[in-house]
Protein backbone atom coordinates (compact mmCIF):
# COMPACT_ATOMS: atom_id res chain seq x y z
CA UNK A 1 0.00 0.00 0.00
CA UNK A 2 1.19 3.73 -0.95
CA UNK A 3 2.08 6.44 1.44
CA UNK A 4 -1.73 7.30 1.77
CA UNK A 5 -2.81 3.93 2.99
CA UNK A 6 -3.61 3.85 7.05
CA UNK A 7 -4.35 0.19 8.51
CA UNK A 8 -7.51 0.54 10.18
CA UNK A 9 -7.55 -0.26 14.06
CA UNK A 10 -10.22 -1.63 16.78
CA UNK A 11 -13.38 0.49 17.19
CA UNK A 12 -12.58 4.40 17.20
CA UNK A 13 -9.68 4.12 16.57
CA UNK A 14 -9.78 4.96 12.96
CA UNK A 15 -10.99 8.58 13.78
CA UNK A 16 -7.85 9.67 15.54
CA UNK A 17 -5.95 8.20 12.72
CA UNK A 18 -7.16 10.25 9.89
CA UNK A 19 -7.08 12.71 11.92
CA UNK A 20 -3.95 12.88 12.59
CA UNK A 21 -2.69 11.76 8.77
CA UNK A 22 -4.49 14.46 7.29
CA UNK A 23 -5.35 14.75 2.94
CA UNK A 24 -3.15 13.64 0.36
CA UNK A 25 -4.55 14.06 -3.00
CA UNK A 26 -3.76 17.30 -4.99
CA UNK A 27 -7.47 17.21 -6.39
CA UNK A 28 -9.39 19.21 -4.73
CA UNK A 29 -10.70 22.55 -4.09
CA UNK A 30 -13.11 24.79 -1.95
CA UNK A 31 -16.69 23.97 -1.74
CA UNK A 32 -18.19 26.64 -3.98
CA UNK A 33 -20.68 29.12 -2.52
CA UNK A 34 -19.85 28.25 1.34
CA UNK A 35 -21.79 24.56 0.73
CA UNK A 36 -21.63 22.60 3.28
CA UNK A 37 -21.07 18.38 2.97
CA UNK A 38 -25.22 16.79 3.09
CA UNK A 39 -24.67 13.94 1.04
CA UNK A 40 -22.67 10.73 0.92
CA UNK A 41 -21.50 9.34 -2.60
CA UNK A 42 -20.53 5.84 -2.96
CA UNK A 43 -18.70 4.48 -5.54
CA UNK A 44 -16.37 1.73 -6.53
CA UNK A 45 -13.21 2.14 -7.90
CA UNK A 46 -13.32 -0.51 -10.72
CA UNK A 47 -9.59 -1.33 -10.68
CA UNK A 48 -7.68 -4.05 -10.50
CA UNK A 49 -6.45 -2.98 -6.60
CA UNK A 50 -6.31 -0.77 -3.80
CA UNK A 51 -3.00 0.57 -4.97
CA UNK A 52 -3.37 1.81 -8.35
CA UNK A 53 -6.43 3.45 -7.35
CA UNK A 54 -4.64 4.92 -5.18
CA UNK A 55 -2.32 6.16 -7.17
CA UNK A 56 -4.65 7.53 -9.94
CA UNK A 57 -6.94 9.34 -6.74
CA UNK A 58 -3.60 10.95 -5.78
CA UNK A 59 -2.15 11.92 -8.71
CA UNK A 60 -2.56 15.53 -9.97
CA UNK A 61 -2.52 14.53 -14.13
CA UNK A 62 -6.01 12.49 -13.74
CA UNK A 63 -8.09 15.39 -11.82
CA UNK A 64 -10.13 12.85 -10.18
CA UNK A 65 -10.41 12.60 -6.20
CA UNK A 66 -12.64 11.34 -3.06
CA UNK A 67 -12.79 12.12 0.60
CA UNK A 68 -12.05 8.45 1.26
CA UNK A 69 -10.53 5.19 -0.32
CA UNK A 70 -11.38 1.69 1.84
CA UNK A 71 -9.20 -1.05 0.66
CA UNK A 72 -10.43 -4.76 0.82
CA UNK A 73 -8.63 -5.12 3.99
CA UNK A 74 -10.79 -2.45 5.43
CA UNK A 75 -7.78 0.19 5.10
CA UNK A 76 -9.26 3.46 5.50
CA UNK A 77 -7.43 6.22 3.04
CA UNK A 78 -8.05 9.55 3.78
CA UNK A 79 -7.56 11.66 0.46
CA UNK A 80 -9.17 14.78 0.60
CA UNK A 81 -10.25 16.54 3.85
CA UNK A 82 -13.86 17.01 4.23
CA UNK A 83 -14.30 20.42 4.47
CA UNK A 84 -12.76 20.80 1.11
CA UNK A 85 -14.21 19.65 -2.62
CA UNK A 86 -13.01 16.42 -3.98
CA UNK A 87 -13.60 15.48 -7.52
CA UNK A 88 -15.41 12.50 -7.46
CA UNK A 89 -19.26 13.24 -8.80
CA UNK A 90 -18.48 14.72 -11.79
CA UNK A 91 -21.84 15.81 -13.50
CA UNK A 92 -24.72 14.76 -11.82
CA UNK A 93 -27.55 15.97 -9.65
CA UNK A 94 -29.69 15.11 -6.65
CA UNK A 95 -32.85 16.63 -5.85
CA UNK A 96 -32.32 20.53 -6.60
CA UNK A 97 -28.15 19.79 -5.75
CA UNK A 98 -26.75 20.62 -9.20
CA UNK A 99 -23.39 20.54 -7.87
CA UNK A 100 -23.03 17.17 -5.88
CA UNK A 101 -19.27 17.68 -5.78
CA UNK A 102 -19.44 20.55 -3.43
CA UNK A 103 -22.62 19.19 -1.42
CA UNK A 104 -20.93 15.92 -1.08
CA UNK A 105 -18.42 13.55 0.69
CA UNK A 106 -17.20 10.57 -1.47
CA UNK A 107 -16.34 7.46 -0.68
CA UNK A 108 -14.13 4.92 -3.50
CA UNK A 109 -14.39 1.53 -2.42
CA UNK A 110 -11.71 -0.48 -4.28
CA UNK A 111 -13.69 -3.30 -6.11
CA UNK A 112 -13.77 -3.71 -9.71
CA UNK A 113 -17.77 -3.99 -9.37
CA UNK A 114 -18.20 -7.32 -9.93
CA UNK A 115 -16.59 -9.42 -7.15
CA UNK A 116 -18.55 -9.14 -3.72
CA UNK A 117 -17.15 -6.27 -1.30
CA UNK A 118 -15.53 -7.78 1.69
CA UNK A 119 -16.32 -7.91 5.12
CA UNK A 120 -13.14 -5.95 6.55
CA UNK A 121 -13.91 -3.42 4.05
CA UNK A 122 -17.87 -3.29 4.68
CA UNK A 123 -17.32 -2.93 8.51
CA UNK A 124 -14.70 0.00 7.84
CA UNK A 125 -17.46 1.52 5.26
CA UNK A 126 -20.15 1.38 7.93
CA UNK A 127 -17.64 3.04 10.83
CA UNK A 128 -16.64 5.29 8.42
CA UNK A 129 -20.38 6.38 7.56
CA UNK A 130 -21.72 6.58 10.88
CA UNK A 131 -18.69 9.33 11.60
CA UNK A 132 -19.55 11.27 8.64
CA UNK A 133 -23.01 11.40 9.22
CA UNK A 134 -22.89 12.14 12.87
CA UNK A 135 -20.43 14.89 11.80
CA UNK A 136 -22.79 16.72 9.43
CA UNK A 137 -25.87 15.82 9.89
CA UNK A 138 -26.45 13.89 7.12
CA UNK A 139 -29.87 12.02 7.14
CA UNK A 140 -29.99 8.26 5.98
CA UNK A 141 -31.85 8.66 2.74
CA UNK A 142 -28.88 11.01 1.60
CA UNK A 143 -26.27 8.06 1.46
CA UNK A 144 -26.82 7.27 -2.64
CA UNK A 145 -25.01 5.79 -5.31
CA UNK A 146 -23.16 7.34 -7.53
CA UNK A 147 -25.47 5.84 -10.29
CA UNK A 148 -28.48 7.40 -8.68
CA UNK A 149 -26.68 11.17 -9.43
CA UNK A 150 -25.54 10.08 -12.68
CA UNK A 151 -28.35 7.27 -14.19
CA UNK A 152 -27.07 6.62 -17.09
CA UNK A 153 -23.71 7.01 -16.86
CA UNK A 154 -22.54 5.47 -14.03
CA UNK A 155 -23.21 1.97 -12.50
CA UNK A 156 -21.51 2.29 -9.21
CA UNK A 157 -21.51 1.13 -6.63
CA UNK A 158 -22.86 -2.13 -8.50
CA UNK A 159 -24.93 -4.93 -8.19
CA UNK A 160 -22.93 -5.98 -5.56
CA UNK A 161 -23.19 -3.41 -3.09
CA UNK A 162 -25.18 -4.48 -0.02
CA UNK A 163 -27.43 -1.63 0.38
CA UNK A 164 -29.84 -3.40 2.69
CA UNK A 165 -26.64 -4.08 5.21
CA UNK A 166 -26.40 -0.29 5.20
CA UNK A 167 -30.06 0.52 5.47
CA UNK A 168 -30.38 -2.31 8.48
CA UNK A 169 -27.42 -0.13 10.21
CA UNK A 170 -29.67 2.97 9.89
CA UNK A 171 -26.38 4.31 7.55
CA UNK A 172 -28.67 4.39 4.46
CA UNK A 173 -32.30 3.55 2.96
CA UNK A 174 -34.59 0.35 1.90
CA UNK A 175 -38.24 0.94 0.09
CA UNK A 176 -40.48 -1.36 1.94
CA UNK A 177 -42.83 -3.00 -1.39
CA UNK A 178 -46.58 -2.32 -1.16
CA UNK A 179 -49.26 -3.34 -3.08
CA UNK A 180 -49.74 -0.68 -5.29
CA UNK A 181 -52.29 -0.10 -8.17
CA UNK A 182 -52.35 2.47 -10.73
CA UNK A 183 -53.50 3.30 -13.84
CA UNK A 184 -50.85 4.20 -15.52
CA UNK A 185 -47.76 2.66 -13.60
CA UNK A 186 -44.81 4.27 -15.51
CA UNK A 187 -46.41 7.85 -15.29
CA UNK A 188 -46.68 7.16 -11.59
CA UNK A 189 -42.99 5.93 -11.11
CA UNK A 190 -41.87 8.69 -13.17
CA UNK A 191 -43.24 10.89 -10.94
CA UNK A 192 -42.24 9.50 -7.67
CA UNK A 193 -38.65 8.96 -8.94
CA UNK A 194 -38.50 12.79 -9.57
CA UNK A 195 -39.58 13.42 -5.85
CA UNK A 196 -36.91 10.98 -4.53
CA UNK A 197 -34.03 12.68 -6.37
CA UNK A 198 -33.95 11.32 -10.07
CA UNK A 199 -33.38 14.07 -12.51
CA UNK A 200 -35.92 15.05 -14.43
CA UNK A 201 -34.13 16.05 -17.38
CA UNK A 202 -32.91 12.07 -17.54
CA UNK A 203 -35.02 10.13 -19.86
CA UNK A 204 -37.65 7.84 -17.62
CA UNK A 205 -35.88 4.51 -19.43
CA UNK A 206 -32.56 5.21 -17.89
CA UNK A 207 -33.90 6.73 -14.22
CA UNK A 208 -35.78 3.26 -13.88
CA UNK A 209 -32.95 1.57 -14.97
CA UNK A 210 -30.36 3.68 -11.62
CA UNK A 211 -33.54 2.29 -9.21
CA UNK A 212 -33.48 -0.76 -9.92
CA UNK A 213 -29.33 -0.95 -10.11
CA UNK A 214 -29.65 -0.48 -7.01
CA UNK A 215 -33.07 -1.98 -5.28
CA UNK A 216 -33.67 -4.64 -7.90
CA UNK A 217 -30.16 -5.65 -8.93
CA UNK A 218 -30.28 -7.50 -12.00
CA UNK A 219 -34.07 -7.02 -12.93
CA UNK A 220 -34.85 -5.66 -16.45
CA UNK A 221 -37.93 -5.76 -18.76
CA UNK A 222 -40.59 -3.37 -18.73
CA UNK A 223 -41.90 -0.68 -15.61
CA UNK A 224 -43.87 -2.91 -13.14
CA UNK A 225 -46.35 -3.01 -10.01
CA UNK A 226 -42.89 -3.53 -8.07
CA UNK A 227 -41.27 -0.76 -9.52
CA UNK A 228 -44.11 1.57 -8.42
CA UNK A 229 -44.16 0.31 -4.93
CA UNK A 230 -41.12 0.90 -4.18
CA UNK A 231 -40.49 4.09 -5.88
CA UNK A 232 -43.67 5.29 -4.28
CA UNK A 233 -42.19 4.36 -0.95
CA UNK A 234 -38.88 6.53 -1.42
CA UNK A 235 -40.99 9.21 -2.58
CA UNK A 236 -43.29 9.49 0.44
CA UNK A 237 -40.83 8.68 2.81
CA UNK A 238 -37.58 10.01 2.00
CA UNK A 239 -38.46 13.45 -0.56
CA UNK A 240 -35.11 14.78 -1.57
CA UNK A 241 -36.13 17.89 -1.35
CA UNK A 242 -38.17 17.82 2.41
CA UNK A 243 -35.64 20.49 3.74
CA UNK A 244 -35.51 22.50 0.61
CA UNK A 245 -31.72 22.11 0.44
CA UNK A 246 -30.11 25.14 -1.91
CA UNK A 247 -28.49 23.97 -5.07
Amino acid sequence: MGPCALQAGGQGSRVRQLIASGPRSPNFGPRRDGARPDLVVIHYTAMADCVAAERVLCSPETEVSAHYLISPQGEVIPLVDETDRAWHAGAGRWGGVTDVNSRSIGIELSNTGYAPFSAPLMNALEELLAQIMQRWSIPPERVIAHSDCAPGRKIDPGFRFDWQRLARSGLSIWPEARVARAEDIAQAVDAALTVFGYDPAVPFETRLAALRLRFRPRMSGPVDAIDLALAGDLAERFPVDRQAPSA
